[in-house]
């Protein structure tokens, strides 16, 4: 893991540490608890360094307002910066903000990048081993990214064909379908995962990371292969919440960088970006008749109008009409 810190003191008095040790015993993602710590210090510069103690509503409303109009950002970054104030204040600090009034920022209308089903079968094609798995189960469930490598070995449902994501976006579960092509290779990949553990286990490791209830609740589970990560790192690492070393999961920027390399490679000129493989899966699934709201259940959307985005992009060109160009003989 790259971003490797010492372990927090339990009897540390420094605020942005007390607030750390909340946010992970409260059982946030490491992600999260980064990128929440991220946004308070740059409130509390933003005010001078005061204390948040020190400060109310309207100094928040400031803050999201400044991110608007001098900062120009997105929408998803201004409410980003919002959950993670309102959780230091709310969660941490037992107060409540009441009722925020502050400039939001635009909410432009991109259409998602998607690739045709012959990019994608190019896009594959310039891939290996277990990249290309994990490409191809992205293209064929819809996963995010950090949903895919946060798989363990249980959610893998090979009996009901389920693929169960723990804890994905907005804390919420779900499952989507596990394609029947892939089933071979997922086994040899737990079973890959199987003598990796085994391995660990007797070279003095072997505990994979579980969140603070869980690890409470079942104190065994850690070395069960049933909770180790699908897709694990090639190396041992210190655990940045409590300085063990134990294997994590394979690192996300090691995944973008052979998506980019085989975009490239297969000769496409879009963005290579993971998130095309989930935008290609729905709007695949719209182009073959199936319904938007099977469609949202899959990709884990709270609001169908999120989903309905990829109606805009179904394989029929300018809005289903027949150009007249293409009425013209030869």
């Amino acid at each position: 893991m790259d971003d490797i810190r010492p372990p927090i003191a339990q009897g540390s008095t420094r605020f942005l540490d007390q607030l750390r040790l909340h946010i992970r015993q409260s059982g946030l993602a490491y992600r999260t608890e980064q990128t929440y710590l991220l946004w308070i210090k740059n409130f509390i510069r933003f005010h001078s360094r005061q204390h948040p103690k020190n400060l109310g509503s309207q100094d928040i409303e400031a803050f999201l307002s400044h991110l608007a109009e001098q900062r120009n950002c997105s929408v998803n970054t201004q409410r980003i910066a919002l959950n993670a104030i309102v959780y230091m204040y709310k969660r941490f600090m037992g107060l409540d903000v009441g009722d925020l009034k502050f400039s939001p920022a635009p909410t432009p209308k991109r259409l998602p990048v998607v690739y045709s089903r012959d990019e994608i079968a190019a896009i594959l094609s310039q891939l290996r081993g277990v990249h290309r798995l994990q490409v191809e189960l992205m293209y064929g469930t819809g996963l995010r990214k950090a949903e895919l490598l946060s798989l363990r070995v249980k959610d893998v449902d090979f009996g009901s064909n389920n693929i169960f994501v723990r804890g994905g976006k907005g804390n919420k579960d779900r499952s989507t379908m596990l394609p029947q092509r892939l089933k071979p290779r997922l086994l040899q990949q737990i079973d890959h995962v199987k003598r990796l553990h085994a391995q660990d286990v007797l070279d003095g490791y072997g505990e994979v990371y579980l969140p603070d209830a869980l690890s409470k609740k079942y104190p065994s589970a850690a070395t069960d292969l049933a909770w180790q990560f699908l897709f694990p790192s090639t190396t041992i690492g210190k655990d940045p919440r409590s300085g063990t070393l134990r294997r994590h999961h394979l690192h996300p920027s090691a995944l973008s960088k052979q998506i980019r390399k085989a975009v490239q490679a297969a000769g496409i000129n879009k963005p290579a970006k993971s998130h095309s493989l989930r935008h290609s899966f729905a709007t695949h699934l719209l182009e073959s008749g199936y319904d938007l709201r099977t469609i949202q259940e899959l990709l884990g959307h709270s609001d169908i109008s999120t989903t309905e985005i990829y109606t805009h992009v179904v394989n029929r060109g300018g809005k289903g009409v027949l150009s007249p160009a293409d009425t013209l003989g030869s």
